[in-house]
């Protein structure tokens, strides 16, 4: 594998964007929707780099189903769906790809009754976007490759990677790593 992010660069970026939104949401009351499963070695990183109070939730969603590989509707595990009624929210990603999820997850806290809803996404792959939108933060923007590590997988594998690698001769699961 090709390491295109090491656990250093992803470090320092995360550190990065933990300082600027704590900046930014300084007073105010934070919740971090994040979603699963991906997300989730970010998000630990993340949080213990913003010195304020914040909620943390958990959203189990996706736009694919079954062996195909282009997005369908949201499917929203509405068990996990938290309270943000009045709230700021940042909803967080590991990767923007099409951009479908993201889309539909800032929708759906909008109409949930967030004061503010914004983005951070740690990669922005290039050249797939399908729906515009753009991250309120990102830690990097990468090649259309399929990556992993870092939360990221290939078959449920290689989430431990503390870097970011481009799998090699791999044919991706949809909705699966990079």
């Amino acid at each position: 594998m090709d390491i295109l992010l090491s656990e250093a660069q992803i470090q320092e970026r995360v550190r990065q964007l933990g300082r600027r939104i704590e900046a930014e949401y300084h007073g105010r009351p934070l919740t971090i929707v994040a979603v699963l499963t991906g997300s989730l070695v970010f998000l630990a990183d993340l949080i213990r780099q913003i010195g304020l109070p914040l909620r943390v939730a958990l959203l189990q969603a996706s736009s694919y189903k079954g062996a195909v590989s282009t997005a369908g509707p949201l499917l929203l595990n509405e068990a996990f769906v938290p309270d943000v009624a009045g709230r700021d929210v940042l909803l967080l990603d590991d990767i923007l790809d099409t951009g479908h999820t993201l889309s539909a997850l800032v929708r759906q806290m909008t109409e949930r009754g967030a004061r503010s809803v914004r983005t951070v996404v740690l990669l922005r792959k290039l050249g797939r976007q399908e729906v515009h939108l753009e991250p309120d933060y990102c830690g990097f923007t990468i090649p259309d490759a399929f990556v992993v590590g870092y939360g990221l997988d290939y078959a449920d594998d290689y989430r431990h990677l503390p870097y970011v690698a481009i799998l090699p001769g791999s044919h991706p699961p949809p909705g699966a790593g990079g």
